[in-house]
């Protein structure tokens, strides 16, 4: 049988994983505004909601190191639609059963932050032992599918809402809840290969005491922290830069912005056999660094805007590549690899934008100035990508 064909179902199943993560991660930030209105709950604590998703999803890091390999990756990748599904569904019963809205919240975001978390950690390396020939471009490919799972929830949520009116958002909820729920199926009946033989993995002191390893770990910070804290501020530079609605600049700052990252990872996915992975990257670096600095320095409004979306692009093959070069560079890193290099992006994810954040306070709230404390990312990013290079190709001969 042919391996595109024989694996299809497994493909399908992870890019459905990560459109599952996407809306995770997009759809409740959508709904503070209507919490805060509908249920009186102050910013401060819808500030917690997403500081709890991205906090248990670091825990669910962690613990995926030890516990997966024993456990198994088919229980493990269920169990991640299972709960993603339960949680998205949850937020339309909770916050009324619980007699306190604000705790229903919480605790659906928990359940499906635990989903995601297995999402993050176990979808890459299903893909990577399959045995396909291009797996840079095939995880390039992967990933464009969380890109296109945030504008389409992004898109699909406004959509709805224009149509059916905001306080009808628990109906939404369980229309989303339904694709982690189908992918159950998936999951449980496409095929899955081991990423090691059992017994031949390094473990987790094996990888701590390799200095490769710890190089991955600053590349997957510096990957996430350039992505998610361009990402995370961009509706600020729509907004400021049409002064257009919050819906409008939604549309045009996050919207824009994961459209280009997803365009980037397409690409990639379908051209990258064509092209040295670290050379890319060292040249989305590059690109990135100048986006930044773009949207940083441009006199221009609208320029900086153009610069926060193109960003979008160059940061498209950070996270996946940066996983692609691991796995090559250290083949036997296993699923303990993965899962300190999922940490790894998280917390590069979580305190890239609380520097921009804290940066553009101390300096009167000028969000540019705190943008520009951003390009330490991409620099630092480069520089690792060049002091693996050698290994990188030397493993791919």
């Amino acid at each position: 049988m042919d391996t595109a064909k024989k694996y299809r179902k497994t493909l399908i199943a992870c890019y459905l994983g990560f459109v599952t993560q996407a809306i995770c991660a997009n759809f409740v930030p959508l709904l503070f505004i209507t919490f805060h209105r509908s249920y009186g709950i102050s910013f401060s604590s819808l500030a917690l909601i997403s500081t709890v998703f991205f906090f248990t999803q670091l825990i669910v890091d962690l613990l995926c190191a030890k516990i997966v390999d024993y456990i198994g990756y088919r229980t493990c990748v269920v169990a991640a639609e299972v709960t993603s599904g339960l949680g998205l569904a949850g937020l339309a019963f909770l916050p009324e059963i619980t007699g306190n809205p604000f705790v229903g919240i919480i605790i659906s975001v928990v359940i499906y932050a635990i989903g995601s978390g297995l999402t993050e950690v176990l979808v890459s390396p299903i893909v990577e032992a399959c045995p396909f020939e291009n797996k840079e471009g095939t995880m390039s490919l992967l990933h464009s599918f969380y890109c296109w799972g945030s504008v389409g929830v992004i898109l699909g949520s406004t959509l709805f809402f224009a149509v059916f009116g905001i306080e009808n958002w628990k109906i939404l909820a369980l229309i989303w809840s339904v694709i982690p729920l189908y992918n159950i199926y998936n999951f449980a009946t496409c095929p899955i290969e081991k990423l090691v033989e059992d017994g031949n993995g390094m473990t987790m002191g094996k990888l701590f005491k390799t200095r490769l390893f710890w190089v991955f770990i600053v590349l997957m910070v510096c990957a996430g922290a350039s992505e998610i804290s361009m990402a995370q501020w961009a509706s600020a530079f729509a907004e400021s830069a049409l002064h257009v609605s919050k819906t409008v600049g939604d549309l045009a700052g996050p919207c824009g912005f994961a459209i280009c990252m997803g365009i980037s990872r397409v690409l990639y996915g379908k051209y990258g056999e064509k092209v040295d992975l670290t050379i890319f990257m060292v040249f989305s670096g590059i690109m990135c660094l100048i986006c930044y600095l773009i949207a940083g320095l441009s006199p221009f409004p609208v320029l900086g805007l153009v610069g926060c979306a193109l960003c979008g692009f160059t940061v498209g093959i950070m996270w996946p590549g940066s996983i692609s070069i691991s796995s090559r560079v250290l083949p036997k890193g296993g699923t303990a690899m993965f899962a300190f290099l999922a940490l790894a992006g998280d917390l590069g994810g979580a305190t890239g934008p609380a520097i921009v954040g804290n940066i553009s306070q101390k300096f009167g709230e000028d969000l540019k100035v705190g943008v520009l404390a951003g390009i330490g990312f991409p620099i630092v990013l480069v520089i690792c990508v060049l002091m693996v290079r050698k290994k990188y190709k030397a493993q791919k001969q």
